[in-house]
């Protein structure tokens, strides 16, 4: 389960290597003061992640929730779809 004080997080649909496609999740937590995320370097990282083991990224997709908690911050969630580079 994913901790929702982080920054931010990610997850894979199926966690096996060598697949054609491979589906990631990120969630991205905004900054609690102003706009845009703060952590967009978790972003990075997956995608790099990605490109080293030869994958490119196939599609993306975002979609943004608010939190109504104390502190919680707005999240915004992409899904990336990768293809396997032959």
């Amino acid at each position: 389960m994913a901790n929702y004080s982080d920054e931010s997080t990610y997850s894979t649909a199926s966690g096996i290597d060598g697949l054609k496609y491979v589906v990631l999740q990120v969630t991205l937590k905004e900054k609690f003061l102003g706009t845009g995320s703060g952590n967009l370097s978790a972003l990075e990282s997956v995608l790099n992640e990605q490109a080293a083991k030869g994958y490119r990224l196939h599609t993306i997709t975002t979609a943004s929730a608010t939190s109504s908690g104390f502190l919680g911050g707005d999240r915004i969630q992409a899904t990336m779809v990768f293809e396997k580079i032959l």
